[in-house]
């Protein structure tokens, strides 16, 4: 699969018109050999760019010169744009009479690797039968996770009520508590009056205390009532929270089994003569970044990687 184009300015342009990340692996593929310790660093600087693209984001190929001064000075780049461009004019790759307005990531590939730009835009793509399945298990990973994503989310929604109900349970039960508490404070005081004093306020403190014996005050009965309540609908709020919760599980396992069926394909077929190392170390390094979402449990890396 070749780029676009009669001429080899007609395929830098074809070029510099893909994604930041179809120019990123276009780049590694062609000089895996000399740059592949170089594909980590690449790697982040696609992760730049999308970020810089504030209206393409991951979309984009190619930012304008202010946000091309921002990303130069982010990665520690001491050139400027228009360094970076008189540079390329002295290779060719950009016409002398050429005043682009925006910068494509592959104009500063080529300049930082020094790179010869008729060899990269004339390296043929591939569109083999082991590339097309990778890049299906690759798609099918994303799709996995995106469903696990939005079952994770609706599990967190119904999540919200029934915490809710549950934490009206926790009161329910302090008050019962608390209102059992003072019942049993009130017989104990009872108790001991109607052991001391006279006849008449023994017997009085007898009788308060045979009433209180009898039947809970109405604070404790009130109490008692709120918290059969709660407990009623904190299992409402249950069923549906548990069915979510499972439902999560269940796409979150199909999401690793679906990764882990990519990685041994890639690992499969990159040991073959000839495979496109770059686009399968790309591949890799997207499937990497999605083990992040896993738990550890699961096999999960621990934390999402974050390119700062």
């Amino acid at each position: 699969m070749a780029l676009n184009g009669k001429t080899d300015h007609e395929k830098l342009a074809s070029l510099c018109a893909k994604t930041y990340k179809e120019q990123a692996v276009w780049f590694l593929t062609a000089f895996w050999n000399d740059f592949q310790g170089e594909a980590e660093n690449v790697w982040g600087f696609v992760k730049k760019c999308a970020q810089l693209d504030l209206q393409k984001r991951d979309e984009g190929n190619a930012l304008d010169e202010a946000f091309a001064h921002k990303f130069l000075e982010t990665i520690g780049e001491t050139k400027t744009v228009l360094a970076l461009r008189e540079e390329l004019r002295k290779t060719g790759a950009i016409g002398t009479t050429e005043r682009p307005k925006v910068v494509p990531l592959t104009h500063y590939l080529l300049n930082r690797y020094g790179v010869n730009w008729h060899t990269l835009v004339n390296t043929q793509g591939d569109n083999s039968a082991e590339l097309i399945k990778a890049q299906k298990l690759l798609d099918e990973v994303s799709a996995a996770f995106a469903e696990s994503d939005k079952q994770a989310a609706a599990a967190r929604l119904a999540e919200a009520p029934f915490k809710a109900a549950q934490e009206e349970v926790e009161a329910a039960y302090a008050d019962v508590k608390s209102q059992e508490d003072a019942r049993s404070k009130k017989i104990e005081e009872l108790e001991k009056k109607s052991q001391e004093g006279g006849p008449v306020q023994q017997n009085k403190a007898k009788a308060e205390l045979a009433q209180v014996k009898a039947e809970d005050p109405l604070p404790l009965r009130k109490a008692k009532i709120t918290l059969e309540a709660a407990l009623k609908k904190a299992e409402k709020a249950r069923a549906p929270f548990e069915a979510a919760t499972r439902v999560a599980e269940e796409a979150l396992e199909a999401s690793r089994k679906k990764l882990e069926e990519a990685e041994a394909y890639l690992h499969e077929v990159k040991s073959k003569p000839g495979s496109p190392l770059g686009t399968f170390w790309w591949m890799e390094r997207e499937l990497q970044e999605k083990r992040a979402y896993l738990p550890t449990s699961k096999g999960g890396i621990g934390k999402k990687l974050n390119i700062e």
